[in-house]
């Protein structure tokens, strides 16, 4: 089984240097020496809640990013986060030293600043920063993880209170966060490390039942991984990786909840993946999977020709395989496992031949879509729920009659998606088809359903009752609108403005 990230005891800066050594120059490990020097100098005599030095937490965070092979300015930066925050020493020394380049990324840092529970409207504030930080360069949002997980593996040394608000946090902002990004990996990670500091007795039901599958399935699995990599290399398909995956602990809760504890009903608790060449190969692989063993119905999922709204790409299927058990398989090319794993921050894998990132920032779309969600969301939300559901829950994606991809939240109905199209369209929403089938309006859409929406131009507005179903923001501020100019209207009717003499 793979395992996550797991960071040495006692980390140095040679234990990062032996990892940067994997992937880096020469000359980069001695610019890194040069940034660890200069921050352990600055915060010389500090020390964290555990009683350590304080360098060992800009170190963590540092080494948790080298694992990910990422460009070397952002472990410089992530080395120097806290420098001018806690220290004596500006941004002005840190470029003079490092270049405007880690500058920046360090000033985006310290314009962040913390995020705590303070009051729904400061709260919305601090996230306002923390988007327009993401949106002038995404690289701080990467940083800002790491060190939120560092900070989670060493939250037994804080108070219960600051564990139990720092985990909360980390579960319903920053995993959500990682989500839409697309970082699967540090999505998993926030939420297993946060989980038994929120939900304590169900992190250990869960991770007991979770043992118990892992134990009574590995050896079948390595058996049946075996049969799939003869039967691959015997169809000419290169097999570059296969491994078994296990669901990650808060993941599996939250969909345990939705069986209502039926743990026979998830067939993902442990998953086969399986790394190709290219997306030819992926596809052949699937072929030969459904010629070893029978898929259930229902559960070929094809994230290739259809990715997920972040970006998410894989083949999944689930088989019945020797003896009747069920397993799933995910399918993908290394590309697509890089961005499933680390997403916008694969844009940043180091690159040897040039000595440094893929892609320039400016390339990535997700940069001009975060600042979207900053003028289109954020300036009109009045509370933390409406953005929880808007932009941190999770995301299905349907399709228009033309085939147009429409994003919404989970539990979204159609008329949300009226809405997302056009004002009128769901103002004057009369019926939907889903899948060209008639159903109620409330109905939830679920990723891959065409919406058809049948408008009425005659109808007068929306009804009230539609506030009780819709889920996203758009839709409730629009229904609202609608119904108070009705209101004025009506009030205006009755009660006109007397005639001036």
């Amino acid at each position: 089984m793979r395992s996550t990230i797991v960071l040495p005891p006692d980390i140095t800066i040679e234990t990062l240097v032996e990892e940067l050594k994997k992937y880096c120059r020469k000359t980069d490990i001695e610019m890194i020496r040069l940034a660890y020097d200069f921050a352990a100098d600055a915060h010389k005599g500090q020390v964290r809640y555990n009683g350590e030095p304080y360098i060992t937490h800009p170190l963590a965070a540092a080494y948790i990013l080298a694992l990910m092979r990422i460009d070397i300015n952002i472990i410089v930066a992530a080395l120097l986060h806290d420098v001018p925050e806690d220290t004596q020493v500006t941004l002005e020394e840190i470029e003079k030293n490092f270049g405007k380049d880690v500058a920046q990324m360090v000033k985006g840092i310290t314009k962040l600043g913390k995020i705590k529970y303070r009051g729904v409207e400061r709260y919305l504030e601090n996230l306002r920063k923390m988007f327009i930080a993401m949106a002038e360069d995404i690289r701080v949002m990467i940083i800002k993880f790491a060190d939120r997980i560092h900070n989670l593996l060493t939250l037994d040394a804080q108070p219960p209170n600051k564990q139990y608000r720092i985990a909360m946090e980390s579960l319903e902002i920053y995993a959500p966060i990682a989500n839409r990004l697309s970082m699967g990996e540090f999505k998993g990670l926030l939420e297993d490390l946060s989980f038994p500091y929120v939900y304590p007795k169900e992190y250990e039901k869960v991770k007991a039942l979770r043992d118990n599958v892992i134990a009574e399935e590995g050896p079948y699995l390595d058996k049946i991984m075996e049969a799939t990599k003869t039967e691959m290399k015997n169809s000419g398909i290169k097999v570059l990786d296969i491994h078994g995956r296990k669901k990650k602990l808060y993941s599996l809760y939250q969909k345990l909840i939705q069986k209502n504890w039926d743990a026979s009903q998830i067939h993902d608790i442990v998953a086969l993946r399986i790394v190709v060449p290219d997306v030819g190969d992926c596809y052949a692989a699937l072929g030969i999977i459904h010629q070893l063993w029978r898929p259930l119905k229902g559960r070929i999922k094809d994230f290739i020709s259809q990715p997920k709204p972040n970006g998410y790409k894989s083949l999944h299927t689930t088989v019945f395989c020797d003896d009747g058990n069920i397993v799933e398989f995910q399918i993908r090319t290394p590309e697509m496992h890089d961005e499933a794993e680390y997403g916008v921050a694969a844009h940043w894998h180091y690159d040897e031949k040039k000595g440094g990132a893929k892609k320039d920032r400016k390339d990535i779309s997700w940069a001009k879509e975060l600042a979207k969600i900053q003028q289109e969301v954020l300036n009109n939300l009045s509370d933390l729920e409406s953005m929880k559901i808007d932009f941190f829950q999770n995301r299905i994606f349907v399709f228009t009659p033309n085939g147009d991809v429409i994003d919404l939240p989970e539990n979204a109905t159609a008329v949300d998606f009226a809405y997302h199209i056009h004002t009128d369209i769901g103002n004057k929403c009369n019926g939907v088809k889903i899948n060209e089938q008639m159903v109620s309006l409330d109905t939830p859409l679920k990723s891959g359903d065409v919406v058809e929406v049948l408008v009425d131009k005659n109808r007068k507005g929306p009804s009230p009752d539609w506030l009780k179903f819709v889920k996203t923001h758009v839709a409730k501020s629009r229904i609202k609108q609608s119904l108070n100019a009705k209101k004025q209207s009506w009030l205006k009717a009755i009660f006109p403005l007397p005639i001036k003499k």
